[in-house]
Order: structure tokens, then C-alpha cells, then sequence
């Protein structure tokens, strides 16, 4: 069975769930709401702070955390009558972070609050608790910082998941503008113009393939390989390269690929009698057996369903480029044909009618016939506008602005 029989009906299976189609509804709905509020609490959590200043805010939340560290730190030292040089040490410390604060800031007054507590000549445990207390104003400061960090974050995750949700609903809409495309395909066309010098084409250029593997040194098979991997609407890939290496310079590699692959299965005492080194030829050939075996013409193939008229003539440039170097002239005279394919003003009709015979299911024809993938595309069409709309509004991106109006 060639390219031009296979059918791929199975892979396209799942693409008329009317179920997945209104989650994704869903999903673009609840998305667009949760960045819209997740914008809105960030809004508010950057006015919040900017009514207040926003260097004054983050120097009191800074100089709050560094006064609470202080606290934690010297609690168990600078108490009671335990460690003195502690206790000065703390006082000293405490003071500073104190004579740092703005008078201006919010809720300096706590700062000098808990330095009123803390400035004795010595302390306890419940003065310590009382500084805490005395700085309760700072930490509702403190706390707005956090608050606008938290939001920011929400609304990092929001845009995040807004894209991602919108990016699964445009490839969705992709899928069904496919299957109505599909859906509106003339069935009965003339497909067999096409099919058949692509089916015909594509059965000889395998047989010249494993032809000229089978009778090629692999060192020119490998070098042609390693050719062909630059060209981009051909699917090789290069040739290893402790493989084409040792290809290049050993002696075997004038003989053809089936017979390296057949000495590398050989014990190194019968390999002996071949090569020089039975080690190297197991280490460079054997290694890359499974690489050796499937070397095939498939990728010189075209696809059928065949691909767009556009892609297929740069494909069959491509092709022609290839196939000339190996292949006999009749070969490489059914792949300079596939290029008129191409140019034929049916032939966008007739790919469209052989795409639609292979991929559409009978539950995907149902679906199409009662109008329910039209009905799919107009709901999340209407999402994906919606959608689309709240991202360019409200993303994390486009609402840098709040970080500079603040």
C-alpha cells in the first residue's frame, strides 16, 4: 500500500466532540472574567500604595521587615540579664533603622512607638511583644506591598492562562473551519487525476530508492543523505556523524549499506578476515544500526491526501533536485509531472474532495449535516473575539502602564 491508498479517517476521530467545544466556551468565558478582576485587584492594589507613595510604602515595609528580623533575632539575647554586649548591640541597631524613617512615611509614628518601648535600660520578653505591637500600623503598611505583589502575580497567572486558553481555542477553530471546508467538498470529483501520478510516482521513487541502497556504496548513500537533510520540505535526517565518518575513510565504506549492516552481525573473529579493526566497524556501525535499516524512500514520497497546490510545486523543485541524483530518468520524469498537478485549476477542488474521502468520519458527517459545526464555530468565534479582546486590554503586558502611573 502506497502513500495514495492510506486512509487517516482514525486521526481525525475526536475533531467534531460538540462536548469539547462548549468546555472550550467555557473555558474562554471564565478566563476573560478571571483576568478582567485579576486586573482590577491589581489596579487597586497599585492605587492603593500610590495614594500613599509608593517610594514611602516599600521604605516602611522594607524598614518593617528589617525592624521584625531585628526583634527575631535579638529576643533571646538581649533580654533578662544574659548577653549585654547584645542588648547594646540591639539598642544601637534598633535606633538607626528608626532614625532612617521618614518623618513624612505612613506610620512613622509606630517606628518611634516601638523605640519608646524598647529604650531601657533592660529589656524583657513583653517589651519586646510590646514593640511588635507598637509596629502593628507598619505592618498594615507592610502589607500593602504585599497585597500588590500577591496581585501582580494573580494577574501574571491570569494573562498566562488567558493566552493559553486562547491559543487552544484558535487551533480548535482551525479544526472545525477544516471540517467545514471538508464538509462542503464535492464528493464524487475525479480524484483518480491526481491520485493516480502521485501513487505512480510514489511507488517508483521507492523502488529506486532501495535500489540504490542495496546497490550504492554507503558512502555515497550517506553523502546524498547528508545532502537531502538540507533541504526543508524533505524529512531526513543527517547521517550520524561517527557514522559518516567512518564511512568516509574505511575501506567498507565502498561497500553498500545491507552489506555494512550485514558485517556488523558478524563476531569480530569472521569480521577479521573484512576490516582492519572489527571494533571500530561494531562501535560506528552497529551502534546506528536502527538509523541504517529504516533509510527508506519516504520522505521523497508526496503525501495523499497531497498538500496545498503551492506547497506541493516547491516541493516537487525539491524533490526533482533530489531524485535526479540517483534515480533513472523516468523516475525523475514522474516527479517533474506532479508539478503540472499543481497548475491544474481543478486541483484545489479535487485535493479538497480527496482530503474530505479520507479524513471525515461518519460522526464528523452527522455533525456537518445537522449544522452543529457551523454552531461551534459561531460560539467560539464569539469567544475568541471576546477573549482576544480582555487579553489586549487587560493583559499583564498591556497594563504596564498601572506600574508607571504608580
Amino acid at each position: 500500500m502506497t502513500d495514495a491508498d492510506h486512509s487517516t479517517s482514525d486521526e481525525h476521530g475526536g475533531t467534531g466532540a460538540p462536548e469539547s467545544d462548549s468546555s472550550l466556551v467555557s473555558c474562554a468565558d471564565a478566563a476573560a472574567d478571571e483576568l478582567r478582576t485579576a486586573y482590577e485587584a491589581r489596579r487597586d492594589a497599585e492605587t492603593a500604595i500610590a495614594d500613599r507613595g509608593t517610594t514611602a510604602v516599600t521604605s516602611v515595609a522594607d524598614a518593617y521587615d528589617r525592624a521584625t528580623a531585628l526583634l527575631d533575632r535579638y529576643e533571646d539575647r538581649a533580654t533578662g540579664t544574659g548577653d549585654f554586649g547584645a542588648f547594646v548591640e540591639f539598642e544601637q541597631k534598633f535606633l538607626e533603622l528608626v532614625e532612617g524613617v521618614d518623618d513624612d512615611a505612613p506610620a512613622a509614628d509606630a517606628f518611634e512607638a516601638a523605640n519608646d518601648v524598647l529604650d531601657r535600660r533592660r529589656l524583657s520578653e513583653k517589651h519586646f511583644h510590646a514593640a511588635r505591637d507598637a509596629l502593628e500600623p507598619a505592618a498594615d503598611v507592610a502589607a500593602l506591598v504585599e497585597k500588590r505583589d500577591a496581585a501582580r502575580e494573580r494577574h501574571r497567572t491570569a494573562t498566562r492562562d488567558a493566552e493559553r486558553c486562547l491559543s487552544t481555542v484558535e487551533e480548535r477553530l482551525a479544526e472545525l473551519n477544516r471540517l467545514q471546508r471538508l464538509g462542503e467538498a464535492d464528493l464524487d470529483a475525479p480524484v483518480a487525476r491526481i491520485r493516480e501520478p502521485i501513487r505512480a510516482y510514489n511507488d517508483a521513487v521507492a523502488e529506486a530508492f532501495e535500489t540504490y541502497k542495496r546497490e550504492t556504496s554507503a558512502r555515497d548513500v550517506l553523502s546524498f543523505l547528508s545532502t537531502a537533510a538540507g533541504y526543508p520540505l524533505v524529512d531526513y535526517d543527517a547521517p550520524p556523524t561517527d557514522l559518516r565518518e567512518y564511512v568516509q575513510s574505511a575501506e567498507v565504506g565502498d561497500d553498500s549499506i545491507p552489506e555494512l549492516l550485514e558485517y556488523a552481525d558478524y563476531s569480530n573473529s569472521k569480521l577479521s578476515h573484512f576490516v582492519a579493526d572489527p571494533s571500530e566497524l561494531k562501535a560506528r556501525v552497529a551502534v546506528n544500526r536502527t538509523y541504517l535499516r529504516r533509510l527508506d524512500g519516504g520522505p521523497l514520497r508526496v503525501s495523499w491526501p497531497p498538500p496545498s497546490a503551492e506547497e506541493l510545486r516547491f516541493r516537487v523543485s525539491e524533490l526533482v533536485s533530489l531524485v535526479s541524483r540517483f534515480a533513472p530518468d523516468d523516475v525523475v520524469a514522474r516527479c517533474r509531472e506532479l508539478r503540472y498537478l499543481a497548475e491544474d485549476t481543478e486541483y484545489d477542488r479535487l485535493r479538497t474532495a480527496a482530503e474530505a474521502r479520507e479524513s471525515l468520519t461518519d460522526t464528523e458527517r452527522k455533525r456537518l449535516q445537522r449544522g452543529e459545526v457551523a454552531e461551534s464555530l459561531e460560539a467560539l468565534g464569539d469567544s475568541r473575539d471576546r477573549l482576544r479582546d480582555v487579553v489586549d486590554e487587560y493583559g499583564y503586558e498591556s497594563a504596564t502602564a498601572l506600574d508607571a502611573s504608580t
